[in-house]
């Protein structure tokens, strides 16, 4: 196992390398090829064996991985962990071209999520994700990546002197004030084509061939380790890609337990979870019941497997800010690199009960990692996780768990180096 900053540093490489959730798929399913796993075809049939490593990926989007376990999996059950691959983001709407007064080209965007849009402003912003090539047949287009290395958007602040008010604070409207500028009008290019152009000159094919493409701007500047002795962490996407590379690394080192290990990378959890690679959808059930039939177990033995299984539900969590402690609960107040972070609410925006906690707690002393408790203040309601949707799925036993977060959700986040590795200890010793 890597030292605590080695560790912290091998996830901003994964980080910087997935600026949309079509690379972090790409890139976690390179690291589980590179220990073994062999991909299943979601449209044929499943064969496999105890003690195989598997994975499988819906829309390119999200990603299951499982080891297949030494025990009978209607007895022993799964030791699932979930995540996220998505994160907050600025996105291309289709034909995106504007041409301001004949100069400059912006380009037409949509907010992801909730971001923190004045995080956005005045930046040098890298263009990634997804493009839908024409194929031989109609019905199945060929979908390919597409990053770009070099930052192509920028979207710039309005000066202080055309704007007096802006440390008061400025509501920024999303469909002005946050679309990024891409550059000059090209006398060359036809306006209304200029990114079909830089698309096809990328990927080295035909204009005519690209029928779509899913486009994101994201941070271009790799995270560090900042902090008097580098102990914080500082990164666009740690929100939740800290916790899915936690989760692939112990996953990918893991032997083959008695219950069947099993990793999930939802899609969509910033937006809601409800499309077929979210959260609440039965992508997750369906996969667990495939598995269950493929080892020779029927439907009921399907019931008794899910009976027998725990979820770990892995997002961030939010934790102490320095400059504004009144703003977390008045007791329980979390902090950086003080531990792993058990969420619950009574307005059950958490899976967490008193029976999954106490399991969690178990655990975590098992690891010899500390863990500390997050609750909302009262009068200040916060979000929620992938978790409870999963579990409207399939009635799972859960635990939300997550590390402390500063600036959560901005496009540079703060974490702790200790709790990186606390994450990837504790995931390590539950899939054992």
């Amino acid at each position: 196992m890597l030292n605590e900053k080695d560790f912290a540093c091998s996830l901003l490489d994964f980080i910087h390398d997935s600026p949309s959730e079509f690379h972090v798929v790409s890139n976690s399913e390179s690291i589980l090829e590179k220990a073994g796993f062999a991909r299943l075809d979601p449209g044929a049939e499943w064969k496999l064996v105890k003690g195989g490593k598997y994975f499988c990926s819906v829309n390119g989007s999200a990603i299951s991985a499982f080891i297949v376990g030494k025990g009978e999996i209607d007895e022993q059950g799964f030791r699932i962990l979930t995540t996220h691959t998505d994160s907050p983001s600025i996105r291309l709407k289709p034909s995106p071209e504007m041409v301001v007064e004949g100069h400059y080209v912006k380009l037409n965007a949509e907010v992801y999520g909730s971001p923190i849009l004045n995080t956005w402003l005045d930046r040098p912003l890298a263009l990634a994700g997804r493009v839908s090539l024409r194929d031989s047949r109609a019905l199945f287009p060929k979908d390919v990546l597409v990053r770009f290395s070099e930052p192509l958007l920028y979207i710039p602040n309005i000066s202080i002197h055309h704007n007096k008010e802006v440390n008061s604070g400025v509501a920024l409207n999303p469909q002005k004030d946050m679309i990024p500028v891409l550059g000059e009008v090209d006398p060359d290019v036809p306006n209304d084509r200029r990114i079909l152009r830089i698309l096809a000159e990328k990927l080295g094919v035909e204009e005519e061939r690209i029928l779509a493409f899913e486009l994101c701007a994201s941070e271009h500047e790799k995270g560090s380790l900042v902090g008097a002795k580098g102990e914080f962490v500082s990164s666009t996407k740690l929100d939740n890609l800290a916790l899915l590379y936690a989760g692939l690394q112990a996953l990918s080192q893991a032997g083959v337990a008695e219950s069947t290990s099993f990793l999930c990378g939802f899609d969509n959890e910033e937006i809601g979870n409800r499309t077929r690679q979210g959260a609440e959808s039965p992508m997750m059930a369906s996969f667990m019941e495939r598995i269950t039939l493929a080892l020779g177990k029927d439907r009921a033995g399907f019931f008794r497997a899910v009976s027998n299984s725990f979820m770990v539900s892995a997002d961030m969590s939010q934790c102490l800010h320095p400059n504004a402690p009144e703003k977390t609960d008045p007791v329980t107040k979390v902090m950086i690199n003080k531990g792993l972070v058990v969420k619950s609410s009574g307005a059950q925006k958490f899976t967490s009960d008193s029976n999954s906690i106490a399991a969690f707690r178990e655990l975590c002393a098992e690891a010899g990692v500390p863990c500390q408790y997050y609750i909302n203040r009262s009068d200040a309601p916060g979000g929620s996780t992938a978790g409870p949707s999963a579990i409207t799925q399939i009635p799972l036993r859960a635990v939300d768990v997550g590390i402390p977060l500063l600036a959560m959700h901005s496009i540079r986040e703060l974490g702790g180096v200790k709790d990186l590795s606390y994450a990837l200890r504790v995931f390590t010793r539950y899939f054992a």
